[in-house]
């Protein structure tokens, strides 16, 4: 039998040598990081608590270990996501507008790409809801709490709102396209003083006078500017001079709101807490955004070059790449996978069903992630058919899930 460390050097060697030339392995790696991110970030900053009746409610370790705060401006990578996202999409249809004119079209190609990234997107999503809509009738045959079964549920769903909007920025990639070009920097600027101005309104001695949906105007600036930088970045408009500008000024604009301002120190949502910074976003995430971003940027070319160094550390970028949505779509199905039968068979298990308002909760979390992430590679063994083209599926079996997934949606609506 084969040593395993040289059966993984095989396999590192392997991917190495079929990453073309062409391929930008330092932008690949910030994808991988900003995703693992994902799933550490809800494994660390989420918890649950057991009540009588042995039914989990969801809780969180914000609430009673103010230190963790800062974990999320770490965890919370959605400034890469969007920043890598734009240039991706930037040069995705670069490629299929030369398609299209190659092909004797008029050289747009944009419908035919935004659908195609869309399918790729929806897809593994509409598999996990597939599933979940089975998983909900059985758990409570199963004899699972009906409150567990809720609890699961709003897990599960609480992510897929990046894919929304995430679709909705692609969508507006060519207006962001024809932006930078015309405005440059100013594009994305523009989109910092919309916030702020809303901000200023919501939060200001007015506050009270204000509306409480005017808050959502933020959503498509607030995530926007991620992505236009990423768009910038693309069109060779944000070297290395601009990005230790938004380093220094997204950590300068961060501080003054958390010192000067009292905004939330955490940037994901904290149980009873009056006020958040993402659900919609405030000030804080385009600063934290500006950081985040400015040093992708200024580590880009250092990171590609470590990656082609070292064939093991490329390696695991290569397969959280070809992977994404099956993380994305599952991290919670396994934290869960866990979870429930832990409470079921032992009843609280520190650091898994027992309060998250310790540090001996924070030991014990840790502890247990390889075991989340051994859950989640089993998971996705079976679940990555969801993520390709669903060909081997037949047009009752699409059906049929799509069906299920709708069922799933509408309950989850319900509980959520």
């Amino acid at each position: 039998m084969a040593h395993p460390l040289a059966a993984l050097r095989r396999a590192a060697a392997q991917a190495d040598a079929r990453t073309p030339d062409t391929r930008d392995r330092g932008l690949d790696g910030l994808r991988a990081l900003a995703l693992l991110a994902v799933p550490v970030g809800h494994w660390l900053l989420g918890g649950f608590t057991r009540s009588a009746d042995g039914a989990l409610h969801n809780a969180s370790p914000l609430g009673a270990l103010g230190f963790f705060a800062p974990v999320s401006w770490v965890l919370q990578l959605l400034g890469v996501f969007f920043l890598v996202g734009g240039h991706s999409s930037v040069r995705s249809l670069e490629r299929a507008r030369a398609r299209a004119r190659a092909a004797g079209g008029d050289g747009t190609g944009f419908a035919g790409w935004l659908w195609a990234r869309a399918v790729r997107l929806l897809r593994p999503v509409l598999g996990v809801a597939a599933v979940w809509a089975l998983l909900v009738p059985l758990l409570g045959w199963l004899g699972v709490p009906d409150d567990t079964v809720r609890t699961g549920s709003v897990l599960v769903v609480q992510p897929l709102w990046y894919i929304a909007v995430y679709l909705g920025l692609t969508a507006l990639t060519p207006l962001c396209v024809a932006a930078a070009r015309r405005l440059r920097g100013w594009s994305a600027g523009l989109l910092v003083a919309a916030v702020a101005v809303v901000d200023l309104l919501r939060y200001g001695p007015w506050a009270e006078a204000v509306p409480s949906w005017l808050g959502l105007l933020n959503v498509l600036p607030g995530w926007l500017f991620g992505y236009q930088l990423g768009v910038l970045w693309a069109q060779g408009r944000l070297g290395r001079p601009a990005a230790r500008l938004l380093l220094a000024g997204g950590g300068a604009l961060f501080a003054l709101l958390l010192l000067a301002f009292h905004y939330p120190a955490s940037m994901v949502g904290v149980p009873g807490a009056g006020r958040t910074n993402s659900h919609p976003p405030s000030l804080l995430v385009p600063a934290l955004a500006a950081v985040q971003c400015g040093a992708a940027v200024l580590l880009r070319e250092r990171l590609g070059r470590l990656l082609e160094r070292r064939p093991l550390l490329w390696l695991p970028v290569v397969v959280l790449n070809l992977s994404a949505m099956t993380v994305f779509c599952w991290h919670q199905s396994a934290m869960l996978a866990v979870a429930v039968p832990g409470a079921a068979a032992v009843g609280t298990v520190p650091g898994l069903t027992g309060a998250p308002d310790s540090p001996g909760w924070v030991a014990a979390r840790l502890a247990l992630l390889p075991l989340f992430g051994a859950v989640l590679v089993t998971i996705g063994w079976f679940t990555r058919r969801f993520d390709g083209p669903w060909t081997a599926f037949s047009r009752s079996w699409k059906a049929a899930a799509g069906t299920a997934a709708a069922l799933f949606a509408a309950y989850a609506l319900g509980v959520v």
